[in-house]
């Protein structure tokens, strides 16, 4: 069942910053610091808020990484 919410996790559009840092292999930590307001050395994608949660676009960061 784990293989299964981990497979639906990596398809959903929208992600979490624990997911998306994830899918991109650096800690939550790093992205949440890359995210802030005030940060010295944003992320490139910006993240949704839908409500009070903030979500990443799957298909941004896709385009972002082939970008590199």
């Amino acid at each position: 069942m784990k293989d299964m919410n981990q497979d639906y996790r990596l398809f959903c559009r929208f992600m979490s910053v624990e997911e998306a840092a994830e899918y991109l292999s650096i800690s939550p930590r790093t992205l949440y610091n890359r995210i802030a307001p005030k940060a010295k050395n944003p992320f490139p994608v910006r993240p949704k808020r839908i409500g009070k949660l903030v979500r990443f676009d799957r298909t941004q960061l896709d385009d972002w990484i082939d970008s590199l």
